[in-house]
């Protein structure tokens, strides 16, 4: 099989289980150039991974050999560059968030469609082994009709990661604890359950942080079909503990917690499934293994090696945006807010 040549395009902390990905599929997948505008970050790269580096993005959008780009950068910087991929005709898998605002997200995607090429959003918690037992416990109707369901992210950060330049501001990051971490939990509640019809709720940036965006989201939901839920989201919650999403039907209730899945059914019956160790609800942010990133790099190449789409793509990642700025609408305004 011809390997699809790629660059990767920013460095910085989210590279790490990215580039652990790109060693592990190298039979499939092979690194062209990798770039950081900061040499000392590409000569660290180089040495921890053996990837070459280039000084210049340019170098990877205008190199004929290159068939895709993974852009690991600022939420901020999106745009631009997908704008530049989709001019010189590569494929892109893009680390969450989309962008920063609801506007460039959805320039983003139509940018992305226009030219053809295939989008993939890094949500890499659709790729658990738990994730995709409970999505197909759903899709077989074995707990019946969904009455509710609810998603919990109790993270903890320390003050020094907001001191970190850019750290959770609107300009480079587009928010707080939804947009940064919450936003993969929040996914997986939206591709199991539907995106909500309405929301009401509440953020704040707490005294525990010195940030401009919020550390605190608390929302009720209410999905078209009647089903009702909670939505709770914070970096507050020392020394921090796993996501969780419960989903209550007629026929049974599951409880995703972290890398458990426990479902106990009206018959009597449950459920168990553990999968690989989960983390990254602490101070260290990066402290989990890299395996369901290796999936979703795997989903990508496969996309773009056939005539699909990865597993989630851009439309697809413009759904749990959508909630997450109805949370912070509802929360602005005072009142409930309909998607």
């Amino acid at each position: 099989m011809k390997k699809t040549r790629i660059g990767v395009i920013g460095l910085g902390m989210a590279a790490a289980p990215h580039a652990k990905s790109l060693l592990d599929l190298n039979e499939r997948v092979e690194v062209a150039a990798a770039f950081s505008p900061t040499a000392a970050r590409r000569n660290a790269f180089s040495d921890s991974y053996g990837f070459t580096t280039c000084d210049s993005a340019e170098t990877i959008f205008h190199d004929p050999s290159i068939t895709a780009v993974m852009i690991l950068t600022p939420p901020s910087t999106h745009l631009d560059l997908v704008r530049q991929a989709a001019e010189a005709g590569k494929h892109v898998l893009l680390e969450k968030p989309l962008e920063i605002t609801p506007e460039r997200s959805e320039a983003l995607v139509a940018m992305a469609e226009r030219a053809g090429i295939k989008l993939g959003i890094v949500l890499q918690h659709r790729f658990r082994t738990v994730s995709q037992e409970l999505a197909k416990l759903i899709d077989e109707g074995r707990l019946g009709q969904i009455v509710s369901a609810s998603a919990r992210l109790h993270n903890w950060r320390p003050q020094s990661y907001y001191d970190q330049p850019g750290r959770g501001t609107r300009a480079r990051d587009g928010g707080g604890v939804l947009l940064t971490q919450a936003i993969h939990t929040l996914d997986l509640l939206v591709w199991l359950a539907g995106l909500p019809e309405e929301v009401k709720a509440y953020a704040a940036t707490s005294g525990i942080h010195r940030m401009e965006t919020e550390d605190l989201a608390m929302a009720a939901i209410r999905f078209a079909g009647g089903a009702i839920g909670t939505v709770s989201a914070t970096t507050c919650a020392y020394p921090g503990y796993p996501d969780e999403i419960d989903i209550i039907g007629t026929r049974g209730m599951a409880r995703l917690g972290g890398r458990l899945l426990a479902v106990s059914f009206h018959d009597g019956t449950e459920l168990s499934v553990e999968d690989e160790a989960a983390g990254g609800a602490g101070a260290d942010p990066m402290a989990f293994p890299h395996h369901h990133h290796r999936a979703v790099l795997a989903d990508f190449l496969d996309a773009v090696e056939s005539s699909g789409e990865p597993r989630v793509n851009g439309r697809e990642a413009l759904k749990v945006h959508r909630l997450i700025d109805a949370i912070l609408g509802a929360s602005e305004s005072g009142q409930a807010h309909r998607l």
